[in-house]
């Protein structure tokens, strides 16, 4: 354990503080009232450290008045910064890029002590904010540039689109990726020029504050990110009210509701959702490789990540030998609360999901299911450790074969067939993500699955660091993308404006109705002829 990081929790720390289990730097942080930037109205919430299960106090709950407050100063913000060019925007990114990379060991720390993970799954969500920064803040000026199309008649009609921020954009953010989650899509809102009221979740909201500082000293004004953490049920509504579009990543029952009242009000939403993901080993995979992806696809973060992989479907001729490496590596899996890099897993968030997931391990076991490695807790290294776990033979009615668990859980099932494979792989309510290893025809077979991103000889790296193609999902995975131009796109409105010249469309001058429907006919013919767009 590094020498900045002391010995964990004792009895003689205060109720209601941080434990001991912190970095010097991190202590330093919290001793600054680190939630003000975000407390509201309301009474003190308390949550636990994951690594320790100790109780801490948080901020001060914000109300349905401390939202419209917030809704109010960023619209008034929002309208001086949407004024400014894109580019001006874009430049507060890359001097973010640099911000954070002075900033990193620290906003580490803050990760791991909000979410429990291992320090290498924390600089996951630090890759991909370098990414997201690095992308619109090069990409942003020439997304948004207007963009000529085809007229309605050529030469005669000068077409192009125009695109203005929706105004001031609800985020709903979840606790598994405080970063990632949390910060990359407002940088996308924000750039396109909207101000966004964010609502981090309850036990991670010190990662959004930290970022928002960065970003407040990389030249973002403070009113246009304006932090209102609580409890869904009493700030959700209040949220939507005030919103001009909304964002959620989260559960997709919420997600369904968000959407319904979103659809009342024909408000612009983008929903990333859960997801059931599958990984394909195909009977010419490389095995080595393919169970390497599926450790880190099923384990990362301790499978508490939306496109982590729950279902593996194997080829029957490689099953045997893969169930036993994959286990194996499984088992060897090392686990800590360390506060640096080294240990291959941390722990789950909280009781919460310690609970669902022990239900689910224990009624596939129940139901006939046997269990290859894990399958218990791993309490003499916090209360919340959970042992990476391996399952085969789950039967149809154990819940873990198509709910999502949400933890480091993952079921193996024999397959004859690619077709096999793919439909099995199809069956279920969810599509986000999905992974395939094949020698010779992964493509072909990623075609065929039902997901928004589809990774082939990889986990879900490939597709997410992707930056500039489209992330999310499909059927009850959500709808909308983050990422790429449509990352930009889902927080504007687009706006056609045509110019006409010389003569309108439509009989005028020596052009009678019969002889302007003829001209029109031939003229279009002519364009199919010529195979005009």
């Amino acid at each position: 354990m590094s020498t900045e990081t002391t010995a964990r929790t004792s009895e003689a720390d205060a109720a209601g503080t941080p434990s001991a289990h912190v970095t010097a730097a991190l202590r330093d942080f919290l001793d600054t009232d680190p939630y003000a930037d975000a407390s509201g109205s309301g009474e003190v919430m308390r949550g636990v450290e994951p690594f320790t299960g100790q109780e801490v106090d948080r901020f001060a709950r914000n109300t349905p008045d401390d939202i419209e407050a917030a809704y109010a100063t960023a619209r008034i913000a929002g309208e001086a910064w949407a004024a400014q060019s894109v580019e001006h925007r874009a430049k507060v990114l890359t001097r973010l890029h640099s911000a954070l990379a002075r900033n990193d060991d620290l906003l580490l720390d803050i990760i791991q002590y909000e979410t429990g993970k291992a320090r290498i799954h924390a600089y996951d969500e630090i890759l991909d904010t370098f990414n997201v920064l690095r992308h619109y803040g090069v990409m942003a000026a020439r997304y948004l540039r207007p963009e000529r199309r085809r007229g309605a008649i050529p030469v005669l009609t000068r077409t192009e689109v125009t695109r203005t921020p929706l105004g001031v954009i609800g985020f709903i953010t979840p606790w598994n990726y405080p970063l990632t989650l949390g910060a990359t899509d407002l940088f996308a809102a924000l750039t396109a020029g909207n101000a966004v009221v964010h609502k981090p979740d309850s036990t991670t909201t010190l990662t959004s504050v930290f970022m928002r500082r960065l970003a407040i000293a990389a030249g973002l004004p403070a009113e246009v990110w304006q932090l209102v953490p609580g409890p869904s049920v009493e700030v959700g509504p209040a949220l939507m009210a005030g919103a001009d579009g909304i964002s959620f990543t989260g559960s997709t029952a919420a997600g369904r509701s968000i959407a319904a009242e979103a659809g009342q009000r024909l408000l612009p939403a983008a929903l990333e959702l859960g997801g059931k993901n599958p990984l394909i080993v195909a009977a010419d995979a490389d095995l080595e490789k393919a169970v390497e992806g599926a450790v880190r696809g099923s384990f990362s973060s301790a499978g508490q990540l939306c496109i982590s992989i729950e279902r593996i479907y194997v080829h029957e001729d490689l099953y045997e030998t893969f169930c036993a490496h994959f286990a194996e590596a499984a088992r060897a899996y090392r686990l800590s609360a360390e506060f640096e890099y080294g240990p291959d897993m941390g722990t789950l968030a909280g009781p919460k999901q310690l609970e669902t997931i022990t239900n689910h391990v224990e009624q596939a076991r129940s139901s006939g299911a046997t269990v290859l490695a894990g399958g218990h807790p791993v309490p003499d290294l916090g209360p919340y450790f959970y042992a990476p776990t391996v399952l085969t033979d789950v039967p149809p009615e154990a819940e873990l074969r198509r709910k999502e668990t949400f933890g480091p859980v993952v079921s193996v099932y024999s397959v004859p067939s690619d077709a096999a494979a793919i439909a099995a792989a199809n069956d279920s309510d969810y599509g986000l993500s999905a992974s395939v290893y094949s020698r010779s025809h992964g493509r072909e077979i990623a075609r065929q699955v039902e997901a928004g991103m589809v990774n082939v000889n990889e986990v879900y790296p490939a597709s997410w660091g992707s930056i500039d193609a489209p992330a999310g999902g499909v059927k009850a995975s959500g709808m909308g993308h983050r990422h790429g131009p449509e990352g930009l796109f889902q927080f504007m409105h687009s706006h056609t404006i045509a110019q006409q010249r010389l003569h309108p469309i439509a009989p005028a001058g020596p052009l009678d109705q019969a002889k302007f429907a003829k001209a029109m006919t031939g003229a279009l013919q002519a364009m199919r002829s010529l195979r005009m767009k």
